[in-house]
């Protein structure tokens, strides 16, 4: 079986993803899609016609992000118009299983050059949002359109299903906080000490002008008192109905955990940022890498996906980091780093605590609490961050996974050549 080699990984700086107000307003998705994609192209100074797919993550798949993404994108970076290209959807762990199923196709044998990862505008996913809630329409809820579906899988608004897990864990606001606040503290050591600067791409306008070349997100300035002065965030919506005659995003929940009293909890400050962002790996199998002389960084260890309860939606994580440490004959104390999506607070606190892992080890450069979960681009963005960090600190190891819509998780094992 041929290995799956990450040859390099790009992302473009994440910008604040509100309407009309980010770095990235009014440009097309495809846009940030076919940065990354050049990059990775200039940068290992690829023929582009033995790129044999880009396998793309785009979650909301709508207006402008409709379309096949992975083939657009493709076309608009200027590559050799036999390059294919494809979009999926996992929800947040969009752009993690797009890589995970570039290393199958590698792993396989049945491809040698692939492209994989992920895009999300959310400014633009929040406009249209909002569209809906003018109209009657309720989000968050998966299932909420299906009113079947719903009665067979009650599923929740996600901030709701973070406040339920806190309070069926016994997590509390203040180690919620703290964990936001450590996230911020940890984020803004890394930018300070250019940690992120060999991933990250700036944007660049057709006329040649930056439009980003930072994180606009980071909140360095964040305080405990800050963080403990803010309102929970989900109060509100959990007793909203889910739908104009439904149930509430409560009685949601209730209806499968009767007892559970559901306390608020999360707010901005422990909730992952709002941001537009791609991101994308270069993985080549082994023998093309050495025909080509290209120089990998690391390899595939093992691949695994997931579902968990769809009700609370958020705890698959740790079944996943279970089941790929199982797939690759490794334990707990095998890995070295741990990137876990910062959906919520709670997600990554839980991972921690079930885990039992040495807290330092996880997520050590921030996440997306700090610096936002551009939706699609996440998967890829932690892998690019913890490849990383496994080379500043000179480790092997290093396992990925995010909790995902539909109570599910993709995960990834890679090490270091």
């Amino acid at each position: 079986m041929s290995e799956a080699l990450i040859i390099d990984v790009v992302r473009t700086p994440r910008a604040i993803g509100k309407p009309g107000k980010g770095a990235y307003a009014g440009m097309h998705p495809q846009h940030l899609a076919a940065t990354v994609l050049k990059a990775l192209q200039q940068r290992n100074d690829l023929d582009t016609a033995d790129i044999d797919d880009v396998i793309w993550g785009t979650s909301a798949q709508m207006g402008l992000q409709g379309g096949d993404m992975g083939r657009m994108a493709a076309l608009d970076a200027g590559f050799d118009i036999r390059v294919s290209g494809v979009t999926l959807d996992r929800f947040c762990g969009s752009g993690l299983t797009a890589a995970n199923l570039a290393a199958g196709q590698l792993m396989s044998g049945m491809e040698d050059l692939l492209i994989a990862g992920g895009t999300e505008m959310m400014s633009m996913v929040t406009a249209l949002g909002q569209l809906q809630a003018a109209a009657g329409l309720r989000s968050g809820g998966l299932g909420t359109g299906n009113a079947r579906l719903q009665r067979k899988y009650p599923q929740s608004n996600q901030g709701v299903c973070a406040d339920a897990i806190a309070s069926m864990e016994g997590i509390g606001r203040e180690a919620l906080d703290a964990f936001g606040l450590e996230s911020q503290r940890r984020a803004a050591r890394a930018i300070a000490q250019g940690w992120f600067d060999r991933s990250i791409v700036p944007v660049i306008d057709d006329e040649g002008r930056v439009i980003l070349a930072k994180d606009e997100y980071p909140r360095p300035d964040t305080t405990a008192e800050g963080l403990a002065a803010l309102k929970p965030s989900f109060a509100q919506i959990a007793d909203m109905p889910s739908s104009p005659d439904g149930p509430t995003f409560r009685q949601l929940i209730n209806q499968v955990y009767p007892n559970l009293k559901i306390e608020a909890f999360h707010h901005a400050g422990t909730s992952s940022g709002v941001v537009d962002g791609a991101a994308a790996l270069l993985m080549a199998s082994s023998d093309y890498a050495r025909k080509r002389g290209l120089k990998a960084r690391a390899r595939v260890i093992a691949t695994a996906n997931i579902g968990d309860d769809p009700t609370l939606m958020l705890n698959a994580p740790v079944p996943a980091a279970r089941k790929v440490l199982a797939k690759a004959g490794l334990t707990v104390d095998d890995i070295d780093l741990w990137e876990v999506n910062e959906a919520f607070a709670v997600v990554v606190e839980k991972f921690i605590r079930d885990l039992r892992l040495d807290r330092e080890r996880v997520n050590a450069n921030g996440g997306a609490i700090a610096m936002g979960h551009p939706i699609g681009a996440t998967g890829a963005v932690l892998i690019g961050t913890v490849l990383d960090e496994l080379e500043r600190r000179d480790l092997k190891r290093a396992l990925v996974t995010m909790c995902a819509a539909g109570g599910m998780a993709p995960a990834i094992i890679i090490e270091r050549v």
